[in-house]
């Protein structure tokens, strides 16, 4: 997978954030301010936009993305993921070429970027229930890049869905305390979105 290749990725995640933009804002309303789809789909238009005619290595396309996402969105989710996407390229830097390794490396240093950004630990209720065992089952799967991005959708899923069962610990539903509980949190449920796109893509 080459630059273009990477940004295919990130135009396939666009998309499926304007499909589920209003799906991930009742999510939201749930728990928090209901604007989190809002959100992700504003952060990745800007990224469509500033990806438009880019032509580019692998690194250059993702810190392309992260200063769009970040100059697009002012929720909490805009340096996450800014810092998500530059540590992904950071990942992969120098090559125009990317393996499968190359992938498992990229989806592992988006979710260490989350963590470090977000001082999050898992089961907190936030989108590193759902980065955190995506990058751990990235780094565990063999095969092809399409495999290993399943994988790892596949365990953001199931770290999204969990989340139902956690007190949320930080941002906004923190001061709902039990009553956090039964809902899904808004930013693992997207990151799962955003993996399984990616996997699509490819």
């Amino acid at each position: 997978m080459d630059g273009n290749g990477v940004k295919s990725m990130l135009l396939a995640v666009a998309d499926a954030m304007d499909e589920n933009r209003d799906m991930l804002c009742v999510l939201d309303g749930e728990i928090g301010d209901a604007d989190h789809g809002i959100a992700m789909s504003g952060g990745f238009a800007g990224v469509r936009e500033a990806l438009d005619e880019l032509e580019g290595t692998p690194t250059e396309v993702l810190n392309t993305a992260a200063k769009a996402f970040l100059n697009a969105v002012g929720a909490s989710s805009g340096p996450l993921y800014a810092t998500a996407f530059m540590r992904a390229g950071m990942a992969v830097k120098g090559k125009d070429k990317l393996g499968p390794a190359d992938a498992a490396a990229m989806v592992a240093a988006m979710a260490e970027g989350i963590a470090h950004r977000g001082k999050a630990q898992q089961g907190d209720k936030t989108m590193l229930d759902a980065w955190a065992p995506a990058g751990a089952a990235a780094m565990e799967a063999e095969g092809s890049i399409a495999a290993i991005l399943t994988a790892a959708a596949e365990a953001a899923e199931a770290g999204a869905q969990a989340t139902a069962d956690m007190e949320a610990k930080l941002g906004r539903a923190a001061r709902l305390g039990a009553r956090s509980l039964g809902h899904k949190d808004p930013g693992a449920a997207s990151a799962a979105i955003m993996l399984r796109a990616m996997a699509a893509a490819v």
